[in-house]
C-alpha cells in the first residue's frame, strides 16, 4: 500500500469525505500528517502553499511527512519540500455548475455574494459584485483553477487551457470526479493498492437538501461561461477519468467493485448508525460529532448506535467524525502538548 500521499483538497467537491479516508488510513498505519502551523485547518489558504506553513517543518533538517491533505493553494516546488519524492499526488474535481451553486450557499458572506439575493442575481451582472482584488474573491470564480494554483481571472484561450491541463497532468498522478464518487474510490483503491475497508466512507460535510437550489438552463449556461477555465479543466479530466478506468480496470470489474463497496457501506450503516443516514445539525445528540455550520448551508451529521462494543464504536466514530474535530485529535496525537 502507498503511504506517501498528496491530496489537493479542492473546495466543495466531496473532498472532506476523501480527507476522512486519509485521516483513518494515516491513523491506522501510524503515518505523519503535514499539519498547518499551530494546528489550524488550512495551510494559509488562499496564499500559495509554502513549506514553512507546515508544523514541524524546518529547512535545516527537512522532515518529510507522509500525508499532505489540508486545504492549500497548490505550488508543487514547495510541496516537494515536505513530502517524500515517492508521494502519489491526486485531487478531486466537481462539475463547476454544482460547485458554484454550493460555493454560493457556503460562502454567502463573501464579498462577491453578500449583496445579492441569489445566484441568478449575481450572474446577471457578476462584474458589479465581483472584485478580483478582494481576498475572498477566489470563492466566486473558477475556484478549482484557483486551488490548482492558476490565475482564475486569466483570459480563456485554447493555448492557456492546454497549458493548465498539461501542468496538472505533469503534477498529479490521477484526478477523481465527485459525481462518480464510488467509481473514484475504486480507482483510488487501485492506484494506492489499498483494501476495501480503507476506502469505505459516509458522506461528510454535506448540505441539507432544503438549502440546495435548482438552476434554470440559462443560469447553468451563465455559470459555465463565468467559470470557463474550471469547465474546461473538468470536461477534460472527466473524459480521461473514464479512459483510465477502461484501461486499468475495465467497466465490468468496475461495476463489481462498486457493488462490493456499496454493500460494505450499507453493512456499516446498519452496524454504526441510528436510523439510515445523516440527520440535521440540531438532531445530532453527541456534540463532538456536530460539524461546523457555515454560510447559508445546513451541514448534516450522524448519530451512532448506543451499546456498541469498544472496537466497533471506535471504528464507527472515526467514520462520522467531522473534519475539524478529527484533524484536531490527530494533531494532538502527533504533537502532544508539552506539560507545564
Amino acid at each position: 500500500p502507498q503511504t506517501d500521499i498528496v491530496f489537493l483538497k479542492v473546495h466543495k467537491s466531496a473532498s472532506s469525505t476523501v480527507m476522512n479516508i486519509l485521516f483513518r488510513f494515516g491513523e491506522t498505519h501510524n503515518l505523519t500528517f503535514a499539519f498547518p502551523l499551530g494546528g489550524g485547518f488550512q495551510l494559509y489558504y488562499p496564499h500559495h502553499f509554502m513549506a514553512r506553513f507546515v508544523q514541524g517543518f524546518s529547512p535545516k533538517s527537512p522532515q518529510r511527512f507522509n500525508i499532505l491533505c489540508h486545504h492549500m493553494r497548490f505550488l508543487q516546488p514547495e510541496v516537494q519540500k515536505v513530502v517524500p519524492s515517492s508521494a502519489v499526488y491526486f485531487s478531486i474535481l466537481r462539475n463547476p455548475v454544482q460547485l458554484m451553486e454550493s460555493s454560493f450557499m457556503y460562502y454567502k458572506g463573501s464579498s462577491a455574494f453578500s449583496h445579492v439575493r441569489n445566484l441568478e442575481e449575481f450572474l446577471s451582472q457578476p462584474h458589479l459584485y465581483y472584485n478580483p482584488t478582494k481576498g475572498d474573491s477566489n470563492y466566486a470564480k473558477n475556484l478549482m483553477t484557483f486551488d490548482f494554483g492558476f490565475n482564475p481571472n486569466a483570459e480563456v484561450s485554447a493555448e492557456r487551457v492546454q497549458l493548465m491541463v498539461k501542468a496538472i497532468e505533469a503534477s498529479f498522478d490521477f484526478l477523481l470526479i465527485s459525481e462518480y464518487f464510488d467509481e473514484s474510490m475504486v480507482l483510488l483503491k487501485e492506484m494506492l493498492c489499498w483494501d476495501l475497508d480503507s476506502i469505505v466512507s459516509f458522506p461528510l460535510n454535506t448540505r441539507d437538501s432544503s438549502t440546495k437550489s435548482s438552476l434554470s438552463d440559462s443560469v447553468v449556461e451563465k455559470i459555465k461561461e463565468w467559470n470557463r477555465l474550471d469547465w474546461e479543466i473538468y470536461t477534460h479530466f472527466n473524459r480521461t477519468f473514464w479512459e483510465r478506468i477502461d484501461r486499468d480496470i475495465g467497466r465490468e470489474r468496475m461495476e463489481r467493485e462498486v457493488r462490493a463497496l456499496q454493500e460494505r457501506q450499507a453493512e456499516l450503516v446498519r452496524t454504526c448508525l441510528q436510523g439510515t443516514g445523516s440527520v440535521a445539525p440540531k438532531e445530532i445528540k453527541d456534540s463532538s460529532l456536530r460539524p461546523l455550520q457555515h454560510g447559508g448551508a445546513r451541514i448534516l451529521g450522524y448519530n451512532l448506535k448506543q451499546g456498541l462494543d469498544k472496537e466497533t464504536e471506535h471504528m464507527c466514530r472515526r467514520l462520522v467524525t467531522p473534519e475539524l474535530q478529527y484533524s484536531s485529535a490527530l494533531y494532538k496525537k502527533q504533537f502532544p502538548p508539552v506539560p507545564p
